[in-house]
């Protein structure tokens, strides 16, 4: 049964195991409302999972400690199971699905588990897991359908309320639904004035789905960059305290995402990725209605891969007009390259790359040239377009 006093409880429970993350003030991501960070990115394990799982593994019987625990997850909730299991010195196995960050799968084997990848998603993994949970007799640790998991990632909303007492919002991302049934659960019972939103990729909206037409549905496939939350069918748990105590679930792309996780860096110096950057992708690009309100996005993780979060930024400076390519037509003779230089010097923009390329032009003589630029917005870019037309240069 749900109940506050688990969450308080949890609390306690809690104090020797994970960090308590402290709201941060948030200057230059969002100009319509408030902003405040709950970094759970700095979190030990680097997310909010350690959480659900600790409380979970620490309400254990002896004979369930004894048989072990296993677990399925895309990452951050392995490592929390292996964390928390290794102390309170109980065997771990965790299915990761193949597509797991190299990052996390040696992650999740440093804390102390046994890992077995697992082909597919984080569905693929979860049945597998419930396979060898069967035949080895080990005790499943759900990562957000289990009540005991749910009220552990309700200990966030005690501390966002204890940080911040006036606060009109919280935004949150939404995979499985365990974290934000936690926190809306917590904070309806104390604040319900309190919105709370949640927040799913358009590649793996299976919350957001099932909430619209009111029945639990499994996605076929998803497809994004935010893997911690890329889950197709939600908890039956979970769905239902979604549909009492969140007050609405809007969706982000990949991209909005990138441009979220590129934000944290640059104005927060903070490293999160796809499924902690999502609430503050829906803040960036106006998924609510926020004017004027005082709001805390929860940023669930940071176990960001460092060859994808290289693939991100660089996303994120396309998608925010900070990097650009043109490809110009125009005749193969000298001087052609020191015109175009010359002109985006003059508007302000910075070369980082050449390429000349042959082609079927329209005339015998012509070529292409891609220009590379390193440039402000997407006005900036439209400007330095317009001056090199204005002196006859055929943009393509």
């Amino acid at each position: 049964m749900l109940s506050l006093d688990k969450v308080f409880e949890a609390q306690q429970v809690l104090k020797g195991i994970i960090r308590e993350t402290k709201c941060v003030r948030s200057y230059g991501i969002a100009n319509d409302c408030e902003l405040y960070l709950k970094p759970e990115n700095l979190q030990i394990t680097g997310s909010f999972k350690v959480r659900g799982s600790g409380y979970k593994i620490a309400m254990l019987s002896e004979e369930e400690r004894e048989h072990g625990v296993i677990a399925c997850s895309a990452g951050n909730h392995a490592q929390g199971v292996a964390l928390a299991a290794t102390k309170h010195g109980i065997k771990s196995i965790i299915c990761l699905p193949g597509t797991a960050p190299i990052s996390k799968v040696e992650a999740t084997k440093r804390y102390g588990a046994e890992v077995e990848l697992v082909g597919g998603c984080y569905d693929d993994a979860y049945a597998r897991a419930i396979e060898l949970r069967d035949e080895k007799n080990y005790t499943f640790v759900h990562p957000f359908d289990d009540e005991n998991v749910i009220m552990g990632q309700g200990t966030i909303a005690l501390e966002i309320l204890n940080d911040l007492d006036d606060i009109d919002a919280i935004i949150v991302p939404i995979g499985g639904g365990g974290l934000i049934s936690g926190i809306a659960y917590a904070v309806k019972q104390i604040r319900p004035s309190v919105k709370v939103y949640g927040v799913q990729v358009a590649g793996a909206p299976s919350m957001f789905n099932s909430i619209r037409d009111g029945k639990i549905e499994c996605l076929d496939a998803v497809s994004t960059i935010a893997d911690g939350i890329a889950v197709k069918e939600p908890g039956e748990n979970t769905f239902e305290i979604v549909k009492q105590y969140v007050d609405d679930i809007a969706l982000v792309t990949d991209d909005e995402v990138a441009s979220a996780i590129l934000a944290l860096i640059e104005k927060q110096k903070m490293i999160a990725e796809g499924a902690g950057a999502a609430a503050v992708a829906a803040v960036m690009f106006n998924k609510f209605s926020l004017e004027g309100k005082k709001v805390v996005a929860v940023v669930s993780g940071g176990n960001i891969d460092v060859t994808s979060l290289s693939r991100v930024i660089d996303r994120g400076l396309l998608n925010s007009g900070r990097s650009s390519s043109l490809l110009i037509e125009l005749m193969d003779k000298p001087g052609q390259l020191k015109a175009i230089s010359r002109i985006i010097a003059d508007c302000g923009g910075n070369v980082t790359g050449v390429h000349y390329e042959k082609g079927n032009t329209l005339h015998i003589n012509g070529c292409f040239l891609r220009i590379e630029m390193e440039t402000r917005d997407f006005d900036h870019v439209n400007t330095i377009k317009k001056a090199l037309a204005s002196e006859g240069f055929k943009l393509i």
